[in-house]
Parts: structure tokens; sequence; C-alpha cells
């Protein structure tokens, strides 16, 4: 993330939170706290009011590499250098009818 924090200030920390089994964390959105404990605390006093959540994720936001709007094409643009990655250069699929004009299966 951008830009330094003051000395002494509490660190920003992400949090990500999976609501149920078969589902994915979710980001949720960021507390400030000195250490991962008070991150927790203030997590799951902020974003667990509803529900019994699963399991509660804080990470330091200096520990989450991004990628910015400037960076986009290396990251996210499609390469269409490599047409074999798209449906639409593959022939489309076909079926033979039998004798009796049905398909065969």
């Amino acid at each position: 993330m951008s830009g330094r924090q003051p000395e002494g200030a509490p660190a920003s920390w992400e949090v990500f939170l999976r609501p149920r089994r078969g589902l994915a964390h979710q980001h949720m959105g960021s507390v400030r706290a000195h250490d991962p404990d008070t991150a927790l605390l203030r997590a799951r006093d902020l974003y667990t009011r509803r529900g019994d959540p699963l399991s509660l994720w804080v990470v330091r936001s200096d520990a989450v590499h991004t990628a910015s709007p400037d960076e986009h094409d290396p990251y996210f643009a499609n390469a269409r250098h490599k047409p074999y990655r798209y449906p639409e250069q593959f022939a489309p699929l076909t079926t033979e009818k039998g004798p009796d004009g049905e398909h065969d299966d």
C-alpha cells in the first residue's frame, strides 16, 4: 500500500471473513491496531455483529501487494497474441447424423 504512517500510529489491517463452509473468504474492510490480536478483536467487533462466521483473518495492509489501475494491461489485459486461449478460435462441435437422420449417441 502506498504512503507511510506516522511513528507510533496503529497499523492498518485488512479484514477477511468466511461466512460459512463452502464459501471463500471475502474482504470486509480494514481496521487499525498495533498488533494482530487487537486487530482480530476490532475486526470481530466491527464485522461479525450479524451471523456466526466460520473464520476471520486479518492481514497487515502493507503486506498486501496490489496492481494499480496504471498497471492494468500487464496483469489483466487479454493475451491477444495467443488466440488459442479464446473459445471463439475453436471450431464448433458438430454431431454426425445416422442413416435415419437421427443423431448417433
